[in-house]
């Protein structure tokens, strides 16, 4: 008797221990506003360093607000986003009618919004001759149809920045032997920098204050400039990738960044979206190097002195 007496007292005194865990617990975790609580969130990896940035930027402005951020390559956040694991995505472009139809018809219709625009950035070794190309001669480069000892060199296969290539290109799939696909576009920049006979394919964004992991590769590339022999505005003139020519439209290969949002609600997720597409967001992309889908204004106070 004694001894069921005793487990009875145990046994009570555990659930109690219990029963105030999981309130603490419910206590502590923040409740989702669009400022604060969780939300998942999958990002083209082609963009983490912009991504990071305006993420951290949140996360300083509102210490409740915990964005976690997955990133992958396209193909696979296209996956996540379209099976109902994930739902907000942020790509380097919008999604086509079947893909729509496919999130409205689960009740999850999108909402999409382009903040910036990005560029694809051609570069070489410091050692390279090669700093001009025009858009026809790299699609003949893509394409297999110049003879050249030159390797190319771009991120992974299901990576955005391949799938619009070979849209640029006109080309269903790379076979060539000197088309070479590595990892991420730190691995582009790295190779390109210990190799003088290749270009490498990158996003622009990349290049702009680098990480300290691969901020000396990049002191070890240079860009090349492009010419559009079918520009309107100037066919003749060459550009390279900078606010300017991708404001001005000169720099022939751009793409935009896009937040696709299915969430449904004023949580977290939309408070992280209009963070990035409002003034703060929009600076935080005009510092970055790459080119904000609106300009902010700058006001600028003018003092007499009488």
């Amino acid at each position: 008797m004694k001894n069921r007496a005793v487990c009875i007292l145990v046994a009570f005194s555990l659930l109690i221990g219990v029963t105030s865990c999981k309130q603490k617990a419910k206590t502590s975790a923040p409740e989702e506003t669009v400022v604060s609580g969780r939300v998942k969130l999958v990002a083209d990896e082609s963009f983490q360093p912009i991504v990071d940035e305006e993420a951290y930027v949140f996360e300083q402005l509102n210490a409740r607000a915990k964005p976690d951020i997955l990133y992958r390559s396209e193909n696979s956040a296209l996956r996540l986003l379209l099976n109902d694991s994930i739902r907000f995505a942020i790509l380097s472009r919008d999604l086509d009618a079947g893909e729509k139809k496919i999130l409205t018809d689960r009740t999850l219709p999108p909402v999409v919004n382009r903040f910036a625009v990005d560029a694809i950035a051609l570069i070489v070794n410091q050692a390279s001759n090669d700093t001009l190309i025009t858009v026809g001669e790299i699609k003949k480069m893509l394409n297999g149809e110049t003879k050249t000892n030159i390797n190319i060199v771009f991120d992974n296969p299901n990576s955005s920045l391949v799938r619009y290539l070979k849209e640029f290109s006109g080309n269903k799939d790379f076979k060539l032997k000197n088309i070479y696909s590595v990892k991420t576009n730190k691995e582009v920049i790295k190779y390109i920098s210990q190799h003088s006979q290749a270009i490498g394919i990158t996003g622009f964004s990349w290049l702009n204050d680098p990480d300290a992991d691969y901020a000396d590769a990049v002191k070890k590339v240079k860009i090349v400039a492009v010419k559009d022999e079918n520009s309107k505005n100037a066919p003749g003139q060459y550009f390279k990738p900078s606010q300017t020519t991708l404001a001005l439209k000169q720099y022939p290969l751009i793409r935009g960044l896009y937040i696709i949002n299915c969430t449904g609600k004023m949580g977290l997720g939309s408070g992280f979206a209009y963070f990035i597409l409002g003034e703060r967001g929009q600076r935080i992309i005009l510092r970055s190097g790459i080119l904000p889908d609106e300009i902010p204004e700058r006001e600028i106070n003018i003092k007499h002195n009488y």
